[in-house]
């Protein structure tokens, strides 16, 4: 619905709030800092913010071929920090919406992180803009929905469905139309027992990514896993893959290392290449999201870590995580 900007004014760094209003686009200042070095950190989690608490108001839930509105419990989180916890431990609404859930209240708490070293004035103008963010998309979701007037005010803020007025630098990948239809179809067809367990499964997913200092990890939606390749690992790679409920064969949580053979042997810049498993660890249980963090910034340190786990037999551990090999491909 926002859209945060930082503006050097007078020696002074202005942050400045951009919105849609009756008259057009309309902007003005929240605060202002005393060096940029301080406001950059405020901007860029207020963007996130306003593009996670926006977004799932703006387009329709298709899943099971209906078309239906996404829940708006999200927004009480902006300004009722009891409220907050709630987005990290209880729904399962759809695996998309409680993924914005969870980064929502990961962008909070940078909030929380980025105004801790502030004057109280800026905190409170920081408070006053969120409350004035949600109640201007309260105002607007009761006319889309209820034909409620939306009262005329001079700082009125306008949103309309299918058009949010947000923005992120670098854009959010899992707000876009291709994440969330690619989450639709991984819970196409589970019950709601199963899309509970998926839920909590993406949560630990999704936070051990967050969490580990790997600069190569990368978060794949299809299938969801984190995919793993740093520099040095002569050509060695980790894959963790949460479960998939309507795969029988991939019913459980699973850490791959494997490496890459080039399709063509013969050719020296290796352009094309397959991937080639060489051990896999099956779950008995699923992992906490502080054990794989673990297991990826040990790989994030010991690139050459990747090769010795790959020779390794069925029983071994994976040194220094708790996670056993139970498939051996050299055997």
């Amino acid at each position: 619905m926002t859209i945060y900007s930082l503006h050097a004014n007078r020696g002074k760094s202005q942050i400045l709030a951009t919105f849609d209003s009756p008259k057009g686009v309309e902007s003005s200042t929240v605060t202002s800092l005393s060096s940029p070095d301080l406001a950059a950190p405020i901007v860029d989690a207020l963007n996130r913010i306003s593009a996670l608490a926006t977004v799932p108001l703006s387009v329709f839930d298709h899943r099971e071929r209906k078309v239906n509105h996404y829940p708006h419990r999200h927004l009480a989180a902006l300004t009722d920090r009891e409220a907050r916890i709630d987005l990290l431990l209880t729904g399962a609404h759809s695996l998309w919406y409680e993924y914005v859930c969870l980064e929502l209240y990961r962008s909070l708490s940078d909030l929380d992180a980025a105004t801790a070293v502030v004057p109280p004035p800026v905190l409170t103008a920081i408070t006053v803009e969120l409350e004035t963010e949600v109640r201007e998309l309260r105002n607007a979701l009761a006319e889309y929905s209820e034909g409620i007037a939306v009262p005329e005010t001079e700082d009125r803020r306008d949103w309309d469905f299918g058009h949010p007025f947000v923005a992120y630098d670098g854009g959010m990948e899992m707000l876009g139309t291709e994440m969330r239809e690619q989450l639709d179809r991984f819970e196409d067809g589970i019950s709601s027992e199963e899309r509970a367990q998926s839920v909590a499964d993406l949560r630990v997913l999704v936070t051990a990514y967050a969490q580990c200092s790997s600069e190569q990890a990368a978060l794949d939606s299809r299938p969801l896993s984190i995919f793993s390749e740093p520099y040095d690992s002569d050509g060695y790679y980790l894959t963790v893959h949460m479960p998939e409920p309507r795969k029988r064969e991939a019913a459980t949580w699973e850490i791959e290392i494997g490496h890459w053979e080039p399709d063509d042997p013969e050719d020296e810049d290796c352009s094309s290449a397959t991937g080639s498993s060489d051990v896999r660890c099956e779950l008995p249980a699923p992992p906490t999201a502080d054990g794989l963090t673990r297991l990826l910034d040990e790989v994030e340190q010991q690139p050459s870590i990747l090769a010795k786990w790959a020779g390794m037999q069925v029983g071994a551990i994976l040194d220094g995580t708790e996670f056993v090999v139970t498939h051996s491909y050299h055997d």
